[in-house]
């Protein structure tokens, strides 16, 4: 039985979401935020009000495929930061100064977005997109079974 090389394997997903993310880092680091805050202040910009402490750590845990506590830890300099605020007991919400940087990081990735997708087919992204789902939901599916 012999194996063929996949036109696109693991190791081209992987050097594309590096290069992105390194793109991604450079804005960010210019703000004095990381790529794990961003994800998680991500989170709470885009919820509709306060939102859950644990429901912010299970997206960012589920997003990031990190533990709890490195992700409660970020919740806590984003506190302490003042982009993040307590709201009651067990809610948390965004602050002006974490919506005004959210968006601000957002618009500087935005046109560097743009340039790396422009000339590339919509019907390319729409399959490239279902791929990725795919992998990504079987990437977890083992991650799961090998943390059992």
């Amino acid at each position: 039985m012999t194996t063929s090389t996949p036109p696109v394997g693991p190791r081209d997903i992987a050097l594309a979401h590096y290069a992105g993310r390194a793109l991604l880092e450079t804005v960010l680091a210019r703000h004095g935020i990381t790529f794990q805050q961003s994800v998680t202040l991500r989170l709470a910009a885009v919820a509709d009000g306060p939102v859950g402490r644990e429901q912010l750590v299970d997206g960012v845990t589920g997003a990031l495929k990190t533990g709890a506590a490195e992700v409660h830890r970020v919740l806590d300099e984003l506190i302490a930061a003042q982009l993040l605020t307590p709201d009651g007991s067990s809610d948390v919400r965004i602050t002006d100064a974490g919506r005004a940087l959210y968006a601000t990081t957002s618009g500087e990735t935005a046109p560097i977005t743009a340039r790396i997708y422009d000339g590339i087919p919509a019907e390319d992204l729409v399959v490239t997109g279902r791929v990725l789902s795919l992998i990504t939901e079987r990437a977890g599916a083992e991650l799961t079974a090998l943390r059992r």
